[in-house]
């Protein structure tokens, strides 16, 4: 049995007395059930290198390779294993080693922005700052359900596009061209409530505000609807903030919740290690949603 204490009645959980690199099979599906009830678990102290986090992250399910880039033969073979994305702020010899650097990151859900964005993230902290850099989590299951219900009626059957062009810092990414109108953004288009494939519950299903745009509407109405939805979905009730420790392990499930990080000193330094999985093989049986 693992060692499981609630932040809330259903929404974040920390886990401990456990090991990730030595966990039964009886262990994990344990684990992976209170993912689901909680939507976001912490572990810490867990000495895992890259390919034991790795290992770990695999067991949720297959995971994406790093994006490789244009980068040259000779900087392909410096990365230590592809699975494994750094989230860093550090240079060396001229060239971060990590993505994101030290802004802040707005309020989204991974890769929302593909067809069949990543159920589950794992990320774990390495080198943190003694201020900033904390990670904030919004549950969406608990926004929907304090949503009036003629809203909810109202959103039932909308879809958002998702806009695929910019980062959760707010940068363009490369290869993408500027544009002025939310309509105009590349990405795919998602339930706005989602009712979650392995528990059945709805949450909301926001991606991040910053262009996005409610499918079929003009661009008024949508961002008139959107800008009464997102108060609920960051409710500071319903909002949990991650204040790291190197050796902190957080797991959370991109269809539940929505998260975003604080900026840091940029002299200060930051190095996370994130896996993310691409696709849910493993469903303990008898699960039974809140």
């Amino acid at each position: 049995m693992i060692d499981l204490r609630a932040v809330n009645k259903t929404f974040v959980a920390d886990i401990t007395g456990v090991d990730v690199r030595h966990l039964s099979d009886a262990e994990f599906n344990e684990l992976y059930t209170a993912w689901l009830l909680f939507g976001v678990l912490r572990l810490r102290n867990q000495p895992v290198d890259e390919n034991e986090l790795q290992a770990f992250s695999a067991r949720f399910g297959p995971l994406e390779q790093i994006p490789m880039g244009k980068q040259s033969d000779t900087e392909n073979a410096k990365i230590r294993n592809r699975y494994v994305l750094q989230l860093s702020n550090i240079i060396i010899d001229g060239k971060p080693i990590g993505g994101l650097g030290n802004a802040e990151a707005n309020w989204h859900s991974d890769m929302t922005y593909v067809e069949a964005p990543p159920p589950a993230s794992v990320l774990l902290g390495v080198e943190i700052p003694e201020q900033g850099g904390d990670t904030h989590f919004a549950d969406q299951a608990a926004a929907y359900e304090a949503l009036p219900e003629s809203l909810k009626h109202r959103i039932r059957d909308l879809t958002i596009k998702h806009d695929a062009a910019h980062t959760s810092t707010g940068e363009l990414r490369a290869g993408f061209q500027a544009f002025d109108d939310p309509r105009d953004a590349p990405g795919a288009v998602h339930p706005m409530v989602l009712h979650h494939e392995e528990t059945g519950v709805p949450a909301l299903y926001l991606g991040r505000r910053e262009w996005a745009y409610v499918h079929g509407m003009s661009l008024d109405e949508s961002e008139s609807l959107l800008d009464e939805i997102w108060p609920y979905a960051t409710r500071p009730e319903f909002v949990w903030q991650q204040k790291w420790q190197p050796g902190d392990l957080v797991i959370w499930d991109n269809r539940r919740v929505l998260h975003r990080r604080d900026d840091f000193d940029p002299q200060s330094r930051r190095l996370m290690k994130r896996c993310q999985v691409l696709s849910r093989t493993h469903s303990p049986t008898g699960y039974a949603p809140p």
